[in-house]
């Protein structure tokens, strides 16, 4: 059996929707889970919020940029979530009101600082400090498409533990030489090194696959295929199925 970890890609994200609390207290009920995966923003107000797209758009009935919307203008869109009372999207303190206490048991975090497309300026300070003052750093993995975010993270937790987002493992490791990290986070098909390679590092795939509300295809992946190409840890929208 293959001993690849397992996380749950914006919480359980196949059966209940991406990023929301519902995602984020099924996906705590699974037992042997590695972590859980999320992405944060900021609002116009300056407050941090758990939401992957930079628009609304996908995932809400509203329209528009998330830097654009107030928290209180935010928390009036609603996610669809099917037999399911609507989900509101979070602010990162709802959410560790909610998974604080499987972090002090040994679960991980992993937090997208979703800066690649909108820098939103001061929110590396501002995680790092609520991470902080709630006491689970050590819970915590920061991991950015853009390497100037990880290096601002760096800057205020010297002992950030970081993962090199890219979509090819090279290119993970290309940034790795100027940015202290422990892990590498690439596209599961763009390993494009051999295994010796990256022997050394923790090596977490993220996937494409289907989110909520599309069916599950009902397919699995061979972990036992990916661990041979030396992935270690994979974020899954449907992490139930695995463990």
């Amino acid at each position: 059996m293959a001993e690849v970890k397992i996380w749950a890609h914006r919480g359980c994200s196949q059966r209940y929707p991406e990023n929301t609390l519902l995602s984020f207290e099924k996906a705590i009920e699974i037992k042997n889970l590695e972590g859980i995966e999320l992405d944060i923003q900021l609002t116009k107000d300056g407050e941090l919020v758990v939401i992957h797209d930079e628009r609304v758009d996908r995932t809400t009935e509203g329209i528009g940029f998330v830097r654009d919307y107030t928290l209180s203008d935010l928390k009036k869109l609603h996610i669809y979530a099917g037999s399911d009372k609507s989900q509101t999207v979070p602010t990162m303190e709802e959410v560790l009101d909610l998974i604080e206490q499987r972090l002090k048991e040994g679960m991980k975090l992993n937090i997208e600082l979703k800066t690649s497309i909108y820098p939103y300026p001061g929110m590396e300070e501002k995680i790092v400090e609520l991470v902080h003052n709630r006491g689970v750093q050590e819970s915590i993995v920061y991991s950015s498409f853009y390497a100037l975010s990880l290096e601002k993270v760096r800057e205020f937790e010297p002992e950030a533990q970081i993962g090199i987002l890219d979509t090819k493992i090279s290119d993970c490791l290309f940034k790795l030489k100027s940015l202290r990290a422990e892990a590498l986070h690439p596209f599961w098909k763009g390993i494009d090194l051999p295994k010796e390679r990256i022997k050394d590092y923790t090596v977490r795939a993220w996937m494409g696959g289907h989110l909520y509300p599309e069916k599950p295809t009902g397919t699995r992946l061979d972990l036992a295929v990916l661990e041979q190409q030396g992935i270690t840890d994979v974020f899954l929208n449907e992490p139930e199925q695995y463990l």
